[in-house]
């Protein structure tokens, strides 16, 4: 029997995401453990793992010789990263964990520079002749108001989990927002529903499957419900937005709108599983046991298109209830869980 541990990087809230690993596991026939790792003692995936450690935030120098020393030390396998501002420290030095059999779950750092940049984003769709909408800095806009008609959309130029993003209503609220946001950025207000899909490039180089998910609700910046949508030409275009990103690998999800006209605006690409990859994963897209078979068998994912369509997400709360004391333990201990009711 094969032994893999499986090291949940920045865990957070991602207690679905180590549920979706632990299925990959048991399905598979395969022995191990699930890790999880974070700056904050209090994150509930963390109370939720077989074990689980503090460790200092992605930017700090001491992140990656931790991280390395912890997997070594505790057989990890394999590191699937959570958060966007540490793909690009784990990118980048993705060769020193191979060099313990360690595979970490990320792509090439040209991938993670233009997803994580939305100005790199924005400049390699349109060179790559994807759709998307335009964009500018605020002072442009404000410069030739007529050519930007309200409302329209500001976000930071480094931002992530849509904070700082919202909408614009007039000249002096883009005006006001500029000044106390350096990186600001300015799109046009891409019209229609937003869709998320969520991809798989295997060790090949190439997208075997897209999951596209209608946005019905957003709560921080993560969708909380959902539906899967097995729309053609949305899974095209993401599954060509994929291959033609350089060294794209694994999970990665591609944020569009679409218009009533079937109108199609990529907005964002995140190198990353997306918050609402659970909901692929049980429409039969099932990314954790890929990752998984890869490395087993050392041959790459095949296509997959047969996932279950017009599927719904709907999330709700959950509480981990621990004594007090056990926040600043070393490590988690098990927890009790308790359902907070629907959202």
């Amino acid at each position: 029997m094969k032994f893999f541990n499986i090291l949940i990087s920045s865990a957070g809230r991602r207690v679905e995401l180590m549920q979706c690993f632990r299925d990959a596991l048991r399905d598979l026939n395969i022995a191990g453990n699930i890790y999880a790792a974070d700056c904050s003692l209090t994150s509930p995936a963390c109370f939720l793992a077989d074990q689980s450690w503090q460790v200092p935030r992605c930017s700090s120098p001491e992140f990656i010789p931790e991280i390395l020393d912890l997997a070594i030390r505790e057989e990890v396998r394999v590191i699937v990263p959570t958060i966007d501002s540490e793909l690009e420290p784990l990118a980048a030095n993705k060769h020193l964990f191979a060099q313990h059999g360690i595979y970490v779950c990320v792509s090439a750092p040209e991938t993670v520079y233009i997803s994580g940049d939305k100005v790199a984003t924005h400049d390699w769709l349109i060179a790559h002749g994807f759709p998307t909408v335009r964009q500018s800095s605020p002072e442009e806009v404000l410069s030739s108001p007529g050519e930007w008609p309200l409302p329209l959309f500001a976000k930071p130029r480094w931002g992530s989990a849509s904070k700082g993003a919202r909408s614009i209503k007039s000249y002096n609220e883009l005006r006001a927002y500029s000044q106390i946001c350096d990186d600001l950025l300015v799109q046009d207000l891409a019209p229609g529903n937003e869709h998320t899909v969520n991809v798989f490039v295997n060790h090949d180089g190439k997208c075997v499957c897209a999951v596209p998910h209608r946005r019905l609700e957003v709560r921080a910046g993560e969708v909380s419900k959902a539906v899967t949508v097995k729309s053609l030409p949305l899974m095209e275009l993401a599954c060509n937005i994929a291959e033609a990103l350089p060294g794209a690998r694994g999970p990665l999800n591609i944020q569009c709108f679409v218009t009533t006209r079937g109108d199609i605006r990529v907005i964002e690409i995140n190198a990353r599983a997306g918050g609402g990859y659970p909901l692929a994963h049980h429409a039969g897209a099932q990314f954790t046991h890929w990752i998984l078979k890869e490395l087993v068998s050392g041959r790459p994912a095949g296509y997959v298109t047969d996932w279950v369509n017009d599927l719904a997400m709907l999330r709700y709360d959950q509480a981990v209830i621990q004594p007090a004391s056990s926040l600043y333990a070393e490590r988690a201990v098990p927890a009790a869980v308790y359902s907070t009711g629907s959202r």
